[in-house]
């Protein structure tokens, strides 16, 4: 099944009590001092993994509620490809989130508040989608930079008879 395709199963999904069960982790995660973000990911046996937003709590930038529901559903699975689940989100994923959805293979994706109500809180994620854009380059300039090693990596991983593709 392709990454972008609906899970078979989501038509069995009860949406609003999922969207809920994230808004009940943000707000309970808001009270034990953490940021106003919960997430849910349902995997395709019906498995639920939680997360909470813990950016402040373990000084980690990348804690972010939904890849927080991620990593705990992979390592559940045992599998980093999450094709055919379902990422509830308390709030709309930002540009990290959504990167981190992709590259998990989540098939789809529900959000309860959106990121202009996230912006009226103080978490205002404007600029990075601007940045995704085209339209504020200044804010991270990243630049091609090759040195004569460049290539080696990607011949170590085409060489390894072992690897485990993704």
């Amino acid at each position: 099944m392709s990454a972008h395709n609906a899970p078979q199963h989501d038509e069995f999904l009860n949406h609003d009590e999922f969207l809920n069960r994230a808004i009940r982790l943000a707000v309970q995660n808001v009270s034990d001092g953490g940021g106003p973000f919960g997430a849910v990911v349902v995997t395709p046996d019906g498995s639920v993994h939680e997360g909470v937003n813990r950016v402040t709590r373990d000084n980690d930038p990348t804690a972010h509620a939904e890849v927080v529901a991620i990593r705990r559903a992979a390592a559940d699975m045992g599998n980093f490809d999450l094709s055919g689940s379902v990422l509830y989100a308390s709030c709309e994923p930002c540009p990290l989130c959504l990167s981190a959805t992709l590259w998990a293979r989540i098939g789809r994706v529900y959000f309860a508040a959106d990121r202009h109500g996230a912006a009226r809180a103080g978490f205002d994620d404007a600029v990075f989608y601007e940045y995704f854009a085209g339209t504020r380059p200044e804010l991270l300039p990243v630049e091609h930079a090759p040195v004569a090693a460049s290539e080696e990596p990607f011949e170590a991983w085409r060489n390894n008879t072992e690897r485990t593709d993704y």
